[in-house]
């Protein structure tokens, strides 16, 4: 059955929502401030950039550049390749990560439009070609500061769980659903759960998943 009221809520409300809200944020964490004391501190514990700039999908799969805080060093072996993660993962960085402040930058996403503040979590632009039909429908929406899958286990959870947690929203998109997701984000960051996967200092690349025979 088509979703009327999300149809409605995603084509005339969603879009105005978020760019109120990511810029009373926006100039809230500025006059606080969050902002500056955060980048002063990735400059002087990591270095720079202060910004982490990578590609990444969109709404169907238009590629745009997502601005976070910077959460790793620049460490390098001899031969000038970048160390593992768990090596440049500061205690820093990882604190950035468990209360989600390396993620304050994509408030600007936000209010270009190339991100809402609830949706799938933009992934890497080469995960696109690794998609089934159905997890490509993640793509019929923005991606998210937070998302359905980041409140339902993060990166502690498979790919496949979460892909499905990313259509299972697309489908049941509603003012309601998005506040119960703000507000279970929040309680998220508090507690800091799902951070980081069991088996990897932030979380396994997605390979494709194996279709059954």
């Amino acid at each position: 059955m088509k979703n009327l009221q999300g149809d409605i809520y995603r084509r005339f409300i969603k879009r105005t929502m978020d760019f109120i809200l990511s810029l009373i944020a926006i100039i809230v964490l500025s006059i606080i401030p969050v902002f500056p004391i955060v980048a002063i501190l990735v400059k002087v514990k990591l270095g720079s950039p202060v910004l982490f700039k990578q590609k990444r999908p969109g709404l169907n799969e238009e590629i745009f550049m997502m601005y976070k805080f910077r959460t790793m060093t620049d460490q390098r072996d001899e031969n000038g390749e970048l160390l593992p993660d768990r090596v440049r993962l500061t205690k820093f960085g990882k604190f950035l990560r468990s209360t989600s402040l390396d993620e304050l930058p994509e408030l600007f996403n936000i209010l270009k439009g190339d991100m809402s503040i609830v949706g799938p979590r933009p992934l890497l632009v080469q995960y696109l070609s690794l998609y089934n039909e159905r997890q490509k429908r993640r793509h019929e929406v923005r991606p998210g500061l937070s998302g359905l899958a980041q409140v339902s286990g993060r990166n502690a959870i498979s790919w496949e769980d979460k892909f499905e947690f990313d259509v299972k929203y697309v489908d049941g998109m509603s003012f309601m659903n998005d506040c119960r997701i703000i507000f279970s984000t929040i309680k998220k960051v508090f507690v800091r759960e799902g951070i980081n996967s069991k088996t990897a200092a932030t979380i396994e690349p997605f390979q494709g998943t194996k279709e059954e025979e």
